[in-house]
């Protein structure tokens, strides 16, 4: 059994920080620039910005994949997704993978989830002592269609995202209360039962994930009038790229947008916002009454963000900014306050941080993980690293990788153009350079940096292998074609709807 030995850092040496109590509070598809810490002016996130005030935000951040289940199994095992396997929505974390709160519960601490997992199944070794109101992918299975990557079928529940978009009720909504006043109840109840060493609470609440609708009360605060219009939205202004196309054909939430519902949207994204911002300030109010406040980290992220219209996209499964970049906050007891972090991380850095945070000496099978130790990062470390995204899911046509080389932003498609973006000079991506012959040179340095990390074909090999089998384990293409498609993911106590 792993004990708490004293304060050692992810590779065995001596850390800045203490063990302490650790809060985890993680979102569903927030971008990082619908924020008021990140520079947004309109949003309403009192909560987050007092947070991001007194700790330290990094402005760089990104998930490893940009959707859920991927994403949430390398935050959960500190792998990348060609490392365990976990490709899309319909191939879940089972525990089979050791995980962070593995690890924390072979030592002894407590460690409690509270809200969305989108893992396989409660009854899976997860990683946690208990599993509070627990989001889990439909039926144990997940989302079937998104397996099919060749001659791609649209998406028809696609369309539901512009008809609904608006004022009204929504049981994401009501679910987020549920989980934050849980969470509340958690701290100001039971957080004391388990003092003797540091625990760990997950909250993982799920706005502000579509449907795009909102409680008036949240709605109201964005009027339409004053709501930004999406970047590149003209389809003059798209970029013209075989793998955005595909994209834009097989997830056609564009094809039901009028102007006046591409406002409703974005107000009602804009107020599920600023309704996650009044639950997470619920937690953290219950944190500092429960007199745990002074004792405890806290880590803010979310697992992917969302386009919002850019470029005519919405969702996520893109490496655009808006897709692939989060927001990401540490606060508490020896965290910098106040300080702005550039150094590119990613959810995989969680891992090694969690394990720092809470006092554990790393496990022998995780000293070579990818990640890096955020509290070590906020104090001022700077590794030398490759940070890696990776799509293999629904709308892909081909595999997609994204890595960081200093100012540039490199993606690579196996069998299709790059594109290079220069985030310095063209924070917005609006100039691809991939295939511009002045930055040849740098496509091929990225390209290199890339493969030094994996093989971007061997990788797709493999996904494609693994996502056939799984086809055909449900009676093959047509089978799955018949079953449909549904949304999004249902509260607990709620059906699919299918279309």
């Amino acid at each position: 059994m792993q004990t708490h030995p004293g304060v050692r850092g992810h590779s065995g040496e001596a850390t800045l920080v203490r063990p302490t109590n650790l809060l985890v509070i993680m979102s569903d598809e927030h971008s990082r620039r619908v924020l008021g810490c990140y520079g947004n002016r309109l949003i309403k996130t009192p909560n987050l910005d007092a947070l991001a005030a007194r700790g330290t935000r990094f402005t760089d951040a990104y998930c490893n994949s940009p959707i859920c289940v991927p994403s949430r199994a390398s935050f959960a095992t500190g792998r990348y997704v060609h490392q365990i396997r976990f490709w899309d929505n319909a191939i879940p974390y089972d525990g089979s993978i050791p995980a962070w709160g593995h690890r924390l519960m072979a030592a002894g601490s407590r460690v409690t989830s509270i809200g969305k997992l989108h893992y396989r199944d409660t009854s899976d070794p997860n990683g946690f002592d208990e599993e509070v109101v627990p989001l889990h992918v439909v039926d144990g299975i997940g989302d079937l269609l998104g397996l099919i990557r060749e001659d791609m079928p649209v998406r028809t529940a696609t369309f539901k995202l512009a008809e609904e978009a608006g004022p009204g009720p929504s049981s994401y909504q009501r679910y987020d209360v549920d989980i934050a006043a849980r969470a509340a109840d958690w701290l100001k109840t039971r957080a004391r039962a388990y003092a003797d060493r540091p625990w760990v609470l997950f909250v993982s609440l799920v706005l502000p994930h579509f449907p795009l609708i909102v409680e008036k009360r949240f709605f109201d605060l964005y009027p339409l009038d004053s709501v930004p219009l999406p970047t590149m939205y003209a389809p003059s202004e798209r970029p013209a790229h075989p793998y955005i196309d595909d994209m834009r054909k097989c997830l056609a939430y564009d094809e039901a947008f009028t102007p006046e519902r591409v406002r409703l949207a974005i107000a009602a994204y804009y107020g599920m916002v600023t309704a996650l911002d009044e639950n997470i300030g619920t937690v953290l109010s219950a944190l500092a009454a429960s007199g745990f406040g002074g004792g405890t980290r806290v880590i803010y992220t979310s697992d992917h963000g969302d386009n919002l219209g850019t470029r005519g996209l919405w969702g996520k499964s893109t490496m655009y900014e808006e897709s692939a970049g989060v927001p990401l906050i540490l606060a508490g007891p020896e965290v910098p306050a106040g300080k702005v972090v550039r150094t590119p991380t990613t959810l995989v850095d969680a891992f090694p941080t969690i394990i720092e945070g809470t006092g554990l000496t790393p496990h022998p099978d995780d000293r070579r993980l990818p990640g890096h130790s955020l509290w070590s990062l906020a104090n001022g470390a700077t590794p030398e690293r490759t940070v890696l995204c990776e799509y293999h899911a629904v709308g892909a046509s081909a595999a997609t990788y994204m890595i960081r080389v200093g100012r540039y932003k490199y993606v690579h498609y196996v069998g299709l153009a790059p594109m290079l973006f220069d985030l310095e000079a063209d924070p917005v991506e609006r100039r691809d350079l991939g295939r511009d012959p002045a930055h040849r040179r740098t496509v091929a340095e990225c390209e290199a940096a890339l493969r030094r990390v994996l093989d971007p074909e061997a990788a797709d090999r493999l996904a494609r292998a693994d996502q056939k089998a799984r086809v055909d384990a449900f009676g093959g293409r047509e089978a799955v074609l018949r079953r449909g498609s549904f949304g999004y993911s249902p509260v607990p106590g709620d059906k699919p709807v299918y279309a």
